[in-house]
């Protein structure tokens, strides 16, 4: 028996650090997001607070570069934490669960909504599948990106200002990159189940995203996400 497909309403990407006083309030707000089956959360640690005594153990390089990639592309001033993008569009204080909601609901039913149909499965233990549907051509690369992460983690954060603390990270990525390029016309990737092992992950997410030639980040058109819970799908 197949599942019914769920509608992904809209991404949440939450830049973040263990190093950070002024993010356990959108780590927090993010896990609780993570619960919706509507909505791809991910949160993306940077390693440019561990210079204040505590090194980020989910931070990397790459989430750091994914951040000022929409810094650039947004033409904003700075980087800082907590910072939330919506949809790949606007960016949200990760502190505003308010507006971070708001934001969701707006797009979702209007302009800046998820546009083109993305699913990802696991129909057997070997493979995960990931399926673009048809759209307009598009007039930037549109690329199909995938990120691994970690369901839940829970750290003891032995210095630096969370100093003494213990946290619950959710859907913290520990790896991205892209499969595919999308030109419109239907997409179908197939790619091994076991690099979730590889990866050190246990879901991942697909995004359907413009990426431009100086690899600025552009909107979101599509995703979905395949979380630990979601089993293999079987016909019965």
């Amino acid at each position: 028996m197949k599942r019914a497909p769920i509608t992904t309403r809209g991404v949440v990407e939450l830049f973040t650090s263990q190093g950070c006083n002024s993010c356990p309030p959108a780590d927090a707000l993010l896990s609780d997001l993570a619960k919706r089956n509507d909505v791809v959360a991910l949160a993306f640690h940077v390693d440019y607070w561990d210079y204040l005594g505590w090194r980020d153990t989910l931070a990397s390089p790459e989430n750091t570069g994914r951040q000022t990639a929409y810094r650039n592309a947004m033409k904003g001033s700075m980087i800082y934490t907590p910072q939330v993008i919506l949809n790949g569009r606007v960016q949200v204080n990760g502190n505003d669960a308010a507006g971070i909601r708001a934001g969701l609901a707006r797009m979702s039913d209007g302009p800046g909504g998820l546009t083109v149909p993305v699913s990802i499965t696991r129909p057997d233990d070997k493979r995960i599948v990931i399926e673009v549907g048809a759209g307009p051509k598009p007039g930037t690369p549109v690329h199909l990106i995938i990120a691994y992460f970690d369901d839940a983690a829970i750290v003891p954060i032995r210095g630096g200002e969370n100093n003494g603390r213990s946290i619950v990270y959710r859907n913290a990525v520990r790896d991205i990159e892209t499969i595919g390029m999308w030109d419109g016309k239907p997409l179908r990737v197939e790619i091994p189940a076991s690099e979730l092992a590889k990866k050190k992950a246990s879901g991942c997410a697909v995004l359907l995203q413009e990426v431009s030639g100086d690899d600025r980040l552009g909107p979101i058109w599509g995703a979905s996400m395949l979380k630990p819970h979601d089993l293999p799908v079987i016909d019965r």
